[in-house]
């Protein structure tokens, strides 16, 4: 008995704490709107990039979208620094593109790394201590997931933004010209080819090798 309300307690703590979860996405940062005909707007900040929207809050609360910004930034309390978003040309269908917002994670002569964030469901409930209840024949099947930030990134080369498939070969592919000395660099640091801050590294990397 007192096993089964242990775990009844875990079930509410873990539920408590999804609920609780949140996102950069979601909340107000500090930040600044710059504006496509020049005008600089500061304030309290909160971005959607599913439908490319900026809200900046004031004495009200005003709407922006991708066609009227040049990009925006904020302070990210939750990864400590300042993000930058663009507004640049994209087609998110193969008929035309349209205005959309990119966070820039590295500026590069040669290649530029971006990305769009998006949250996710994760039903391996991973990290939460609690797997073996769920598979537990008395509970059934998973009875929820855990929300989790994920991305989705893309390489500027050329004027041309390209969807990353977060698989290896395409990366040494694109990276083609120094593929060699950029799959040492992987594996020695250890790095994975899908990890934001990895790929960070990668790209950085490689910037610098066709700049020397």
């Amino acid at each position: 008995m007192k096993k089964y309300f242990y775990i009844v307690l875990l079930t509410l703590i873990s539920v408590s704490f999804v609920q609780a979860q949140e996102f950069p996405s979601q909340v107000w940062h500090e930040g600044r709107l710059f504006l496509i005909d020049g005008e600089i707007l500061e304030g309290p900040i909160k971005y959607d990039l599913e439908t490319n929207t900026v809200q900046r809050k004031g004495n009200t609360i005003e709407t922006f979208n991708a066609t009227s910004l040049e990009y925006f930034e904020i302070y990210d309390e939750y990864y400590g620094g300042i993000r930058t978003f663009y507004s640049l040309p994209y087609a998110m269908n193969p008929d035309y593109e349209v205005p959309v917002f990119f966070e820039l994670l590295v500026d590069g002569n040669n290649l530029t790394l971006l990305c769009r964030e998006f949250i996710t469901v994760d039903n391996r409930m991973g990290g939460m201590g609690m797997g073996g209840m769920y598979m537990n024949p008395m509970w059934g099947g998973p009875m929820m997931g855990v929300n989790k930030l994920a991305f989705n990134f893309y390489f500027l080369q050329e004027g041309k933004i390209q969807k990353y498939s977060q698989k290896r070969k395409e990366l040494l592919n694109i990276m083609d010209d120094k593929s060699s000395e950029v799959k040492l660099f992987i594996r020695k640091n250890r790095l994975n080819h899908d990890r934001r801050g990895d790929l960070l590294r990668i790209t950085s990397y490689y910037n610098k090798l066709k700049e020397s």
